[in-house]
């Protein structure tokens, strides 16, 4: 290394030193440069002397110090600037380190405010740290699963159960320890253990853990047995190809007694299988059907019903399930028997062969003691009655799709403003149809609490999530310029225009009427010197947008929310112009304030400040609406404004890539499952629905192929011209 020195490279001078700085915690003797080093600090060369300072100071120990202390303190005042900079920093250092704790704590904050070794620290961290987050968590949890007291296995085990949950490629290292649980005395450990296994384990070893959980699952109470069927409902996702072995367990444990919570679980999980795997739906809808001969619980009779009605028509032979349906209106009680009742309309509307059997059934139906089975059996006795594929579509297949809350409130409003002109169902919000990828997304919690926390089931009606509330309808209605504008037909999620931490926090929510866009910004003053007053924003559209007014928020005071809004005019000469960039500037008078008391100055200054484009897209004009029976739907539309194109999607590379980017661009519901594209498919058929801005019915059947890139066929129907053009020209 000392040969080095006598080098005139400069490059291979500073890589010495760096060299030495490096390893000095390795080398046992750094004696021998130092005398190379000092000759460099003391030299005429002023390009080795700060580095050759900054050198020496890493690899001195408290023995070399008075040899070097005067050359460091003629180095401070040195008339060189980097000569200077690096004896005094060098010397702060090394006082630091030598320096009591007090001393410590007073510099480490100028350290750490320093992003240059701020960046190192992390970035050597990082380098040091374990690839799995969790090693050291499950090296300690590894060892409670041996030890031999019975709380510290349950309380390894049940850790592993959630973690598991999100990261189940992490705990696959202590399936040998889990595997060893199995066979513990205490039955909630070997619950946990199995359902962890079930988690984490390969395909191969299904089997294997349903048969040991077969054997002791009758011993276990119904909480944990709750915390088994969510496992199982887990692994169904996860290897879709051993439904047939999980079914049958699934039935077994659905003839076993238990409590409401116990068997809605199995019920779920039953009713997921099928909808994930058609090849399992006869196996499925034959266990459910089972059940509700014996079932004492209204609310999963009602759904079973339900999910009889839309998948049994469908099936090879659906009149095998026409017994089991009617049986209920025989047996139960009022609930029961009208959901009986829907579903024995839904097979004679799909099934024109059992449509004779079907109105005689409903005939007797019409006899019934219960009005709401009655009125029920005489609705649908009288539209089958008309053998009309499209009366069927609108009145048993699909049916409405409005927010019920939401039309008893439209309703009563109209019954108090007595009008000439009949109601208008376009005037109610539409309520977004449930589906089962919704609640598959839902993470169940591994505990015995989870089933409580799950929102109840209507009544007489398929599982259906809270419905959304529409809390800007009064808003707006409140605003005089806009009460002319026509019902609402969709507000979009809050887009930010600003990021969090500068001075205005804006963000705008888009509400789409027929002809109109009213832009609502939500704006936050941060800044506690400054009042806002007269606070607009100013938007400039990329196209034939006309914006006709801006309502400004009056005041906004330090951290207190307030709203503006900007009304805008859609292209009516150019219907297909969905798409438009508007670049918006939010302007305001500003009347600065003394940040203790609040007080604003009386003189204020106008100002403005530049937000981000905003963009209205063709999603933003389309409304989601699911058809449960897309034939039917697709029919009924009729091909009077049928189009048909073909697209080149070059830029991607799979059939999932495709559907995605495709439901997220259009903003329609996928429907038929049809966006779960199964695996090893070179083509795939994507089938949407939705509701074009005013209303209008719009369907969408795209075919899919992969090649070098991915070939689209879009065919558009819709009960008019323009929302087919819509659709095409965003496309194109």
């Amino acid at each position: 290394m000392t040969r080095l020195f006598q080098s005139n490279d400069q490059t291979l001078r500073r890589m010495c030193y760096l060299t030495i700085k490096e390893m000095a915690n390795i080398s046992e003797d750094v004696i021998i440069v130092t005398s190379s080093l000092t000759k460099d600090m003391t030299g005429k060369e002023d390009v080795y002397r700060g580095p050759a300072i900054r050198a020496l100071c890493r690899i001195t120990d408290g023995t070399m110090l008075q040899a070097i202390e005067r050359y460091m303190k003629q180095a401070i005042v040195d008339k060189v600037p980097s000569v200077s900079s690096s004896a005094l920093v060098s010397s702060l250092i090394m006082e630091a380190l030598d320096s009591a704790p007090h001393t410590q704590m007073a510099l480490a904050p100028s350290l750490l405010c320093d992003p240059l070794p701020s960046s190192h620290g992390v970035t050597k961290w990082c380098d040091q740290t374990p690839n799995c987050p969790f090693l050291l968590l499950l090296s300690v949890l590894q060892l409670f699963c041996s030890s031999p007291k019975p709380v510290l296995r349950y309380a390894a085990v049940r850790t592993l159960n959630k973690v598991a949950m999100k990261h189940p490629s992490a705990v696959t290292a202590c399936n040998l320890d889990l595997e060893n649980l199995i066979t513990d005395s205490n039955r909630s450990i070997a619950t946990l253990a199995i359902t962890t296994l079930l988690k984490t384990g390969s395909e191969s070893s299904v089997d294997r853990l349903m048969k040991q959980i077969s054997s002791f699952v009758s011993e276990i109470s119904d909480e944990f047995k709750v915390v088994v069927v969510q496992a199982i409902s887990a692994l169904c996702q996860k290897y879709p190809r051993k439904h047939s072995v999980m079914m049958t367990f699934l039935s077994n444990m659905l003839r076993d007694d238990g409590g409401f919570d116990y068997k809605r679980a199995i019920v779920d999980c039953i009713i997921g299988i099928i909808e994930e795997n058609p090849e399992s739906k006869e196996t499925g809808l034959a266990h459910l059907c089972e059940f509700i001969e014996d079932c004492e619980h209204t609310v999963l009779a009602t759904k079973i019903l339900h999910l009889l009605g839309k998948e049994g028509p469908r099936t090879p032979t659906p009149s095998k399930y026409i017994r089991f349906i009617f049986n209920r209106v025989v047996l139960e009680n009022e609930a029961v028997r009208a959901a009986a009742v829907s579903a024995l309309a839904k097979f004679g509307a799909q099934n024109e062969n059992l449509l004779p059997s079907i109105l005689v059934l409903l005939q007797r139906c019409v006899m019934d003691s219960d009005d709401e089975v009655r009125d029920r059996a005489t609705f649908y006795l009288n539209v089958l009655q008309q053998r009309q594929l499209t009366l069927n579509a609108a009145y048993i297949f699909n049916g409405l799709s409005v927010s019920i809350p939401g039309m008893e409130k439209a309703l009563h409003q109209y019954t108090l403003e007595p009008s000439e002109k009949p109601f208008d169902l376009r005037s109610v919000p539409l309520a977004t149809a449930p589906t089962f990828e919704q609640k598959a997304a839902q993470s169940y919690p591994a505990t015995f609490h989870a089933l409580k926390a799950l929102p109840p089931l209507p009544y007489l009606s398929l599982p259906d999530p809270e419905l959304p509330s529409f809390p800007h309808l009064e808003q707006l209605a409140a605003i005089p310029e806009f009460k002319n504008l026509g019902p609402l037909f969709k507000s979009s999620e809050a887009v930010q225009l600003t990021e969090a931490e500068t001075e205005y926090f804006v963000r705008c929510i888009k509400h789409v009427f027929s002809n109109h866009v009213v832009f609502q910004f939500d704006c936050t003053n941060t800044l506690n010197d400054q009042l806002l007053e007269k606070v607009t924003v100013q938007m400039e559209p990329s196209e034939a947008y006309e914006v006709l007014r801006c309502i400004p928020a009056p005041n906004l005071s330090y951290n207190q929310p307030g709203m503006c809004y900007t009304l805008v005019r859609l292209p009516l000469d150019d219907p297909t112009a969905v798409a438009c960039t508007f670049s918006c500037t939010m302007k305001f008078t500003v009347r600065d304030c003394n940040p203790n008391t609040g007080v604003p100055d009386d003189d204020g200054y106008d100002d403005e400040y530049v937000l981000e484009d905003l963009e209205l897209v063709l999603s933003d004009h389309v409304q989601r609406i699911l058809k449960p029976n897309f034939a039917a739907a697709w029919e009924e539309v009729g091909d009077d404004y049928e189009k048909e194109e073909t697209f080149a999607l070059s830029t991607i590379k799979s059939l999932e890539e495709a559907v995605n980017n495709i439901v997220k661009f259009l903003g329609m519901q996928p429907c038929e499952r049809s966006d779960k594209v199964p695996e090893n498919k070179n083509s795939h058929t994507l089938y949407l629905a939705g509701l074009f801005r005013g209303g209008l019915d719009v369907l969408v059947r795209a075919r899919l192929a992969l090649g070098d890139g991915v070939t689209m066929q879009v065919t558009v129907r819709s009960i008019v011209e323009t929302p087919v053009d819509v659709i095409l020209a965003s496309v194109g």
